[in-house]
C-alpha cells in the first residue's frame, strides 16, 4: 500500500502531497490532524482518509489531489472514502493493517499544480444543487457511522431543516417505533446560526455535491440535554399526523352494547 500525506502550503496552489515510506503499517503512521491518500495497486483503488481533527479546507484539498492522483494513474483506479465506513468495521481495519510499500504512483509536488485554480474548482465542485434527491441524501446520512458521545440534533438538506422524531413504524401485533428525520421547515436566505455552543457539524459530500449538514451535540446522560433552536426564521409546514395512543385504535373496533335508533324522529327543540 502506497501512502501519501496531503500537505498544506502558504502559497498557491496551497497544497501538495508527500509520500510516506517509513512505517510498518498504515494505521501506525497516520495522524488525526492530517489527510491521507492511499493507493492499493492490487485492488486498483485510491483511498482517502480525513483525520478527525483535520480542517474542512484540508479535506477539500485532499479530494482535489485524489482526482489528480487518479489522472496520474490514467483513470484505471477508482476513488473510495474511508470516512464513509465505521472505524471499527472489518474493511477499515484491513486497510489500516496493510504494510506500507513502494509503487508506481508518484507524489504530486506543487509545481505540477500550478495551473490548478483551487478557488474556481471549489465553486464548481462544491455546490448544493437544486436537483438534490432528498430521500437518497437522507439514506446516505443515515448510513454514516455514528460519532461516539455525540448525537444528531438537527439536519440541513438542501433548503430544509429536519429534526429527529420517534414515529410509529409498526402497530399490528406489536408496537414498534423508529427515529426518523422529520421536516421542520425551509431555511430563510442568509446565514444560519443556532443556539448553543457545544455542538459540532458534519458535512456529507457525495459526487462533488453537498448532500447534507448534521449538527451534532454531545450526549448528556445525567441531566436534560439542551435543545438547539434555530435563531433564524423558518417557514413551518403544517403536519397532518398527530401522535395518539394505541388503546384508542383498539377501542375503535369495540361494538357498543346498544346502538341509536336511526328511524326515531329527531328531538324537537324546546322553546
Amino acid at each position: 500500500m502506497q501512502l501519501f500525506e496531503v500537505t498544506l502550503l502558504d502559497e498557491p496552489p496551497y497544497m501538495e502531497t508527500r509520500e510516506i515510506i517509513d512505517g510498518e503499517s498504515v494505521g501506525a503512521v497516520i495522524k488525526e490532524d492530517s489527510v491521507y491518500l492511499m493507493v492499493d495497486h492490487d485492488a486498483k483503488r485510491i483511498l482517502t482518509y480525513n483525520g478527525s481533527q483535520s480542517s474542512l479546507k484540508h479535506q477539500f484539498y485532499g479530494g482535489l489531489l485524489a482526482r489528480e492522483l487518479r489522472k496520474q494513474l490514467r483513470l484505471f483506479y477508482r476513488i473510495f472514502h474511508l470516512n464513509e465506513h465505521d472505524k471499527e468495521s472489518e474493511f477499515v481495519q484491513e486497510v489500516m493493517a496493510k504494510p506500507i510499500g513502494p509503487g508506481r504512483a508518484k507524489a504530486i509536488p506543487k509545481e505540477d499544480l500550478s495551473q490548478l485554480d483551487a478557488n474556481i474548482s471549489q465553486d464548481v465542485d462544491l455546490s448544493v444543487h437544486p436537483g438534490l434527491n432528498v430521500n437518497r441524501a437522507i439514506d446516505l446520512l443515515n448510513d454514516l457511522p455514528s460519532i461516539e458521545n455525540f448525537e444528531r440534533k438537527l439536519l440541513i438538506i438542501g433548503a430544509n431543516v429536519y429534526n429527529e422524531e420517534r414515529v410509529p413504524e409498526k402497530f399490528v401485533q406489536e408496537e414498534k417505533d423508529a427515529v426518523k428525520p422529520v421536516k421542520m421547515g425551509r431555511v430563510n436566505r442568509g446565514f444560519t446560526f443556532f443556539k448553543g455552543e457545544n455542538y459540532s457539524t458534519r458535512i456529507l459530500i457525495k459526487e462533488r455535491k453537498v448532500q447534507g449538514i448534521e449538527l451534532l451535540a454531545p450526549k448528556e446522560a445525567e441531566r436534560e440535554q439542551e435543545v438547539l433552536e434555530p435563531e433564524i426564521p423558518l417557514f413551518y409546514e403544517e403536519k397532518f399526523r398527530t401522535v395518539g395512543k394505541f388503546e384508542d385504535i383498539e377501542n375503535a373496533f369495540d361494538i357498543p352494547e346498544s346502538l341509536p335508533d336511526v328511524d326515531a324522529p329527531p328531538d324537537q327543540e324546546q322553546e
